[in-house]
């Protein structure tokens, strides 16, 4: 007999073999969890549907974020019942009580017409591109390619879009929208580095759309070259899964406000001042309680004195590249359904002083757009009051 032979028949003295129907009974009745540790091209071909698929090179450095209690049932599967195996012996060796090997591997699965699936995998490429998101259990693989089937719309690419767009573009994020029909004009240049010299004078989205595909080729970037308005709002928001609100102008800020409550989409809303920001995520569709929406803040529009834009009262070029992170920061935790969003709350920097602070922020409950029960209003024509454009931030 070969020493492999020999190993083999040594384990299978201690390791319990069982049947795909037995596993599938284990899975079932005692909440067992199905281990798939073959590599990930014979994944590709097919992979029971809610396998955990480890993958044999990192399994005991991976295995206990999927399955943390050592209590649980296991069940290990390979191609044909003999990885697995030696994969069992490596769990039992980590502490884990009840650890079965899969008899004929998947093979055996599949030949018997029990149900699978064939995984979506990222390439190569993506593997390479995004390989420190997959080093970490919060994004991995499926977060991934999560990110890349989600769709976020930027209305403003100027100093809180730039940023934005940047980061969500190299984290890949699938799809991204732009809304501005604003110019890249010089004094952009000084906080919207998504812009260049050499663009000057051409459409915003236009500008914005080169730097993101220079960055990234797997986004996809679509462009709203129009001023958003109530006859637009609701079919271009439609299209997104996360509003970011990038304007300077309250017009545009409770329009945006109005679509996003009406359709329950989360509005990831930032704003910069001189030497201070802060940033929010309005989102009473997560939860009521919690989450109120601007008009909460603000029912009605400040006089246009109390509501200086950045154009009339400056701000410093690198505010709203601290904000427009944060804010990509949050669109991501909402995507990939991680940590907790600034639901409810409001971050707020002071540059000058040093400090970032937070504070609660408690629905209105009687706001006539969010509060429980409430008929959607219809949309308010608000004055403008400040920068007319949408970026200008």
């Amino acid at each position: 007999m070969k020493a492999k032979d020999r190993r083999l028949s040594e384990l299978r003295s201690v390791i319990k073999e069982i049947t795909p129907k037995e596993a599938q009974d284990l899975i079932k009745d005692n909440g067992a969890s199905l281990i798939d540790v073959r590599d990930s091209d014979e994944v590709a071909q097919g992979s029971p549907r809610g396998a955990l698929r480890l993958g044999r090179s990192f399994l005991e450095l991976r295995v206990e974020d999927s399955v943390p209690n050592l209590e649980q049932p296991v069940i290990v599967m390979c191609a044909g019942g003999a990885r697995s195996l030696f994969a069992a012996e490596a769990l039992v060796g980590m502490g884990y009580k009840q650890v079965f090997s899969l008899a004929g591997g998947f093979n055996r699965w599949k030949n018997e017409g029990l149900g699978f699936e064939v995984p979506r995998f990222l390439d190569a490429k993506g593997k390479e591109r995004y390989s420190r998101h997959l080093l970490m259990k919060e994004v991995g693989e499926q977060g991934q390619l999560k990110l890349l089937d989600s769709k976020v719309l930027l209305i403003g690419a100027g100093g809180l879009g730039s940023p934005s767009a940047y980061y969500l573009a190299a984290a890949g994020v699938g799809t991204i929208g732009l809304v501005d029909h604003d110019v890249v004009d010089r004094s952009n240049l000084q906080r919207q580095i998504i812009h260049t010299e050499d663009r000057i004078g051409m459409p915003k989205v236009e500008s914005a759309k080169i730097a993101i595909e220079a960055l990234n080729p797997d986004v996809k970037v679509k462009t709203y070259q129009h001023k958003l308005d109530v006859s637009n709002v609701e079919e271009i928001f439609s299209q997104y899964d996360v509003i970011v609100d990038g304007t300077d102008n309250l017009t545009a800020r409770y329009l945006i406000n109005d679509a996003c409550v009406k359709l329950g989409l989360p509005n990831v809303h930032a704003a910069v001042y001189r030497f201070d920001g802060q940033i929010t995520v309005f989102w009473p569709a997560y939860n009521k309680d919690k989450s109120g929406c601007y008009r909460c803040m603000f029912p009605e529009p400040p006089p246009p004195e109390l509501a200086p834009s950045c154009a009339e009262a400056g701000v410093l070029g690198v505010m709203p590249g601290v904000f427009g992170l944060l804010q990509a920061v949050e669109v991501l935790k909402i995507l990939l359904d991680v940590g907790e969003p600034l639901v409810g709350r409001q971050l707020t920097y002071d540059a000058l002083g040093g400090e970032f602070y937070t504070m609660k922020l408690k629905p209105n409950p009687k706001c006539r757009y969010c509060r429980d029960g409430s008929v959607f209003p219809g949309y308010d024509e608000v004055a403008e009051v400040c920068a007319s454009n949408l970026g200008g931030h």
